[in-house]
């Protein structure tokens, strides 16, 4: 494999399969609240918080992690003020304490924070405004979950990147199917080891936690009531860790394309399968590589978020690792994305809360149905809806619809979300 490809593929991995405690939408608002207030100097007076519509959507029905069960804007803003540890980044809430919460529910009944959509900015937007001691501090983050792009005090700019956004630490427009299937087989597993055994270790962790303990809505536990082989368990493994994540869990999980839900879709069931089938270990990394990164590819078309579920390209992706384990050629690998996107591409992005779980669910079953037709020879055909003359090209349709077709339905989705919208 050309040298260069290699390396973008290895700094792909090695940038998105970062952890973080809770999902990340409220923890990215967490991080920039407590970035404010460290900036301030002081503990603030008052505290607004600006956000785009995407990211509204994604922290209104979500359990903030460590907060005592507490949902929204202000109790992720109020916590990271409270308990927050900025050097954290999406750990921040790791050490939040019994009194951290308690301050938390004090200062939200008292209205000390407020929030407000902006428009006209990226999906994904956040500012914190605070003001105590007669000072005034903000901090803005957009593009990506940690990207502060701008920290004022006291009107002075104290930080600001004036670059056009770009990811220039990988390039991910060299990503595709075929030479993600090499770079699989050729990765140095000491590349990857580290990297992949904390997504194996942490989500694994977070999906035992969803399955001990019944979390949200339980999806997990009613998945595993409807079958015992490799399939029903990969399927209950990853809704059950979604179970947990959703409704408040504080264990880390290692996320893909800024999302814990898609992290564990796209590792979950290809681990399971694995350690159910008696892989090696080393075929196990290979398979989390191919995963990873056609989650990857899938998203870069799409954008970090929209009204497209995620968690359908991190499955597509887990049953072509699926596929792969299997023995699949190429052309099987590439005909289980296909085949899922195909079948259940398009499904809405209505935020983050416990139903997500139950899409996991339904994606999943459409990836094992992709993996299973394409074992079988069976592909859809080019002109089947938006199948392409190749898996890239599908890839690439898909993706053009959930960023561009569905740029509306993502209005309405927030509109009737905040009430703007009457039914």
């Amino acid at each position: 494999m050309e040298r260069k490809l290699y390396q973008d593929y290895l700094h792909i991995l090695m940038k998105e399969l970062v952890p973080a405690l809770g999902c990340t939408e409220p923890i990215a608002l967490a991080y920039a609240a407590a970035k404010c207030r460290e900036t301030l100097g002081v503990f603030p007076e008052k505290v607004e918080a600006l956000c785009s519509g995407n990211i509204i959507k994604n922290v209104k029905g979500v359990t903030v992690p460590n907060s005592g069960g507490l949902k929204g804007i202000e109790a992720a803003v109020v916590l990271g003020i409270t308990g927050g540890e900025a050097e954290k980044a999406l750990e921040v809430l790791q050490n939040v304490t019994e009194e951290h919460r308690v301050r938390t529910k004090e200062l939200i009944a008292d209205g000390f924070c407020t929030c407000s959509l902006k428009e006209g900015v990226p999906n994904l937007f956040i500012e914190v405004r605070a003001e105590g001691g007669g000072n005034r501090a903000a901090v803005r983050m957009e593009h990506e979950h940690t990207n502060i792009t701008y920290i004022m005090y006291n009107g002075d700019v104290v930080y600001e990147d004036t670059q056009a956004y770009q990811d220039d630490r990988a390039d991910k427009s060299s990503l595709n199917i075929r030479d993600i299937i090499t770079f699989a087989n050729e990765v140095r597993i000491e590349d990857v080891k580290d990297i992949l055994n904390r997504q194996i270790q942490c989500n694994y962790a977070i999906s035992e936690e969803g399955l001990k303990k019944r979390w949200g809505a339980g999806v997990g536990h009613i998945a595993r009531e409807e079958g015992s082989d490799v399939r029903w368990r990969a399927i209950a493994r990853t809704a059950a860790g979604s179970d947990a994540r959703m409704s408040g869990c504080p264990l880390p999980v290692i996320i893909n394309s800024g999302s814990g839900n898609q992290g564990m879709t796209c590792s979950l069931p290809v681990i399971e399968y694995a350690y159910a089938t008696g892989k090696t270990e080393e075929q196990l990394y290979r398979a989390l590589c191919l995963s990873n990164l056609i989650a990857q590819d899938q998203k870069r078309y799409i954008g970090a978020l929209s009204a497209y579920c995620g968690v359908v390209c991190a499955a597509a992706a887990s049953g072509a690792a699926v596929t792969y384990l299997a023995g699949g050629t190429a052309e099987q690998i590439e005909n289980t994305v296909v085949n899922t996107i195909a079948n259940i591409g398009g499904m809405v992005c209505d935020g983050a809360k416990p139903s997500c779980a139950s899409k996991i669910y339904s994606a999943l079953q459409a990836a094992f149905l992709g993996h299973e037709m394409a074992m079988k020879g069976i592909c859809f055909e080019a002109g089947d809806g938006l199948v392409m003359g190749s898996a890239e090209d599908t890839v690439k349709a898909i993706g053009i619809v959930g960023r561009e077709g569905m740029r509306q339905t993502d209005i309405e989705i927030l509109n009737l979300m905040i009430g703007k919208t009457k039914v």
